[in-house]
């Protein structure tokens, strides 16, 4: 029983270790929807080079990052964004945003979605 007690506390100080080591970032988040004057010329691809449902892209869960976010994440990667409310779930990181943005994501809704900008919003590799 000892030895039971003593491996479940070394499991969950490991899982609470490996959380905290995540990379995360505080960034402002905005939304964007897959129309040419928010996209390049091709809305139903991403910069990833993956295809897009133009009918419902929000169920795809993607984030676009800005470029310096992209020196720490990568395409494909699972990310965790918190303190949102509404946006706050896991997405997948497959576009790339313009230059000028720094310390910014852009989550792709549907053309009805909710559109915002919130500041100081985390964003955590998982």
């Amino acid at each position: 029983m000892k030895n039971l007690t003593m491996f479940l506390l070394l499991i969950m100080s490991f899982q609470v270790y490996a959380f905290e080591s995540m990379p995360n970032d505080t960034v402002t988040l905005t939304t964007y929807n897959a129309v040419p004057g928010q996209t390049d010329d091709t809305p139903d691809i991403t910069a990833s080079g993956f295809k897009l449902d133009l009918i419902n892209p929000f169920k795809h869960k993607i984030i676009a990052v800005s470029r310096d976010l992209l020196k720490i994440y990568s395409y494909g990667d699972k990310v965790r964004i918190t303190g949102t409310k509404i946006y706050d779930g896991i997405y997948y990181i497959e576009d790339t945003m313009a230059k000028r943005w720094v310390k910014r994501i852009d989550i792709l809704i549907n053309i009805n979605g909710y559109h915002t900008r919130l500041e100081q919003i985390i964003i955590t590799k998982i």
